[in-house]
Formats: C-alpha cells, sequence, structure tokens
C-alpha cells in the first residue's frame, strides 16, 4: 500500500536538502580565509582549516540527518500499529531538532569567531553551554515517547533485550537531560566560564551513565527479558 509523505518527512526532505545546497555554496563560494573549526575549554580556536573542511563537515551531517530522521520516517510509514508510528515519528522529530539544527549552529559559531559579519572575533563557552542546555532540553522531552530503535534513545545491549528496560531508561534519561538542560539554559549567560560548560558537560555526562546503569538493572529484574 502506497503512504503519502507526512509534514515530518516533507521537513526532513528540506532540511536536508537545505544542508546539502549550503555545503555546496560553502565549498565553491565561501570565505577563503582561514576558519576556526576547533575550540578549546576557554572557547578559543585551537584549529584553523578552510572554506572546504567546513563544507564537508556540514555535507556529513546532511547524511547524518537523512540516515536518522529520514530512516525513522521510513520505518514509521511501515509500522503495523498506530502506536508505534507515533513513537517512531517522535524519533524522527528528535532528530531533526537535534542533528538539523547542529549544522547552522556550528556555520554560525565558525563565521562568527573568524570575524563575520562584523569583522570582531567573538567565541566563548557561553554559547556551546547554551547549545548543550539546548539540545538536552528537546531531547529530553521527547526521548522517553521513542520506541526500541537503532537511532535514537538509550541503546544499550540491555535496552535492545528487553522493552521495560528501553522504557525506563530512556525515562529517566529523558528526565534528567531536561531538568539539566534547562538549568543550563538559565545558567548560561550568567555562570563562570568555562566552569559553567564543564559542568554542564558532566552533567551530561552522568545521565547518560545513569541511564546505561538503570538499562542494565530492569533487564536483570524483567522476567520476559530476551537473552544474549
Amino acid at each position: 500500500m502506497t503512504r503519502r509523505f507526512s509534514l515530518l518527512d516533507i521537513a526532513t526532505t528540506v532540511v536536508v536538502a537545505a544542508t546539502i545546497a549550503g555545503a555546496l555554496w560553502i565549498y565553491f563560494n565561501g570565505p577563503q580565509v582561514p576558519l576556526p573549526m576547533h575550540f578549546d575549554a576557554q572557547g578559543r580556536p585551537d584549529r584553523w582549516s578552510d572554506r572546504r573542511e567546513l563544507a564537508w563537515l556540514v555535507g556529513f551531517l546532511a547524511v547524518v540527518v537523512a540516515s536518522t530522521a529520514g530512516g525513522m520516517g521510513l520505518y514509521a510509514a511501515r509500522a503495523p500499529d498506530q502506536a508505534r508510528r507515533r513513537g517512531l515519528r517522535t524519533g524522527q522529530l528528535l532528530s531533526l531538532l537535534v542533528f538539523g539544527s547542529l549544522a547552522p549552529f556550528f556555520v554560525w559559531m565558525v563565521l562568527l569567531a573568524a570575524g563575520y559579519p562584523t569583522g570582531e572575533t567573538f567565541a566563548g563557552p557561553m554559547l556551546p553551554m547554551a547549545l548543550i542546555g539546548l539540545v538536552c532540553l528537546v531531547t529530553g522531552a521527547l526521548l522517553g515517547r521513542v520506541p526500541p530503535n537503532v537511532a535514537v534513545g538509550v541503546r544499550t545491549p540491555w535496552s535492545l533485550k528487553s522493552r521495560l528496560a528501553w522504557d525506563r531508561s530512556n525515562r529517566l534519561a529523558g528526565r534528567l537531560m531536561f531538568w539539566l538542560g534547562l538549568a543550563s539554559l538559565i545558567a548560561a549567560p550568567v555562570a563562570p566560564q568555562p566552569l559553567g560548560l564543564w559542568i554542564a558537560v558532566g552533567g551530561l555526562l552522568l545521565a547518560a551513565l545513569a541511564a546505561v546503569v538503570e538499562s542494565w538493572r530492569v533487564w536483570r529484574t524483567d522476567p520476559d527479558r530476551q537473552p544474549f
């Protein structure tokens, strides 16, 4: 049976096409001056390159969006029941928001640090901290609704062998990331840097570790778990 594109499929196609177009424009028409491609913990550029490397990075992010958001859209269109379809669409939306925003944000940071459009360079940990906060906030709000898959969520050997472990570990990760994201967004403009950025990154790693441990703990006690 032929299935029509949903609005999310159309949005995914538009974002992928726009990202590819942006990569091509940067490759052929981007700034010809050295561009910062990596930043240290103080937010200062510590590696420089040219527009071609930036273009390849943006192109790679287009592939990531197409494979994650696009792939989940294909699975959602073929899902046998409405509940799983809704969960996969939620995962598609999460992938689109998170991965789709990385390319424009990174290009903006690179150009800003290189002195465009004002001619004054700026870089600092506040922007990465705010980005981490925004990504965590969006991810946390949606993560608990995503069904088991290989692209988005707490994908551990145990969560993939137990639906109960998947649900509980992703809900825990979602709650932790939501509150971490909210706190990071509020604190980013006033937190001493780079301490604030380090705390945000450390909090994200601890949230991920807690979710991994939770997936193992629940899998051990789930009578319906699948063996290895």
